[in-house]
């Protein structure tokens, strides 16, 4: 009776030592790791993380929609809405909240401010801060203004 315990424990233990190599060698079963750095999106990137890379792409378009909205109607959109299907500005993108960041907007038909303030302000979800020049502004400090520094 002993050698059957014995040869069965033994059996059992060659068995887990199979699976877990197996598992462990599995390219279906290995864990995968986020990167622990911001991979940049283009050449000259200046965002610091993902989300940031999504507020600053979020910020272009809105940029680009105002400018085309401006020489198409000779005035800036005085929301977010009106801005939906000028550019690649989609109804979608009128809702201000953005992940880890809502926008704030505020239209004038002579000038606009676009604010991307994220949910927890740190050296990875900087402010940013843009009005009727196209210049992004950005700090990690405190809301982004028109003092903040430009980001390249």
């Amino acid at each position: 009776m002993r050698n059957s315990v014995t040869r069965f424990l033994a059996v059992l233990a060659g068995l887990a030592l199979i699976t877990s190599t197996l598992l462990a060698s599995s390219p279906a079963f290995a864990v995968q790791t986020p990167p622990t750095t911001y991979q940049p999106k283009f050449p000259g990137d200046p965002a610091r993380s993902d989300s940031e890379a999504g507020a600053l792409a979020y910020m272009r378009v809105v940029i680009r929609a105002q400018r085309q909205f401006n020489k198409q109607y000779d005035h800036f959109a005085t929301s977010l809405a009106d801005l939906v299907h000028s550019g690649s500005f989609t109804k979608r993108m009128v809702n201000p909240d953005r992940g880890d960041y809502a926008v704030e907007f505020q239209g004038k038909k002579d000038s606009y401010v676009l604010i991307m303030m994220p949910k927890q302000l740190d050296a990875q979800h900087r402010s940013f801060y843009a009005e009727d020049d196209g210049k992004i502004h950005a700090d990690e400090e405190k809301p982004a203004d028109a003092k903040s520094p430009v980001i390249k």
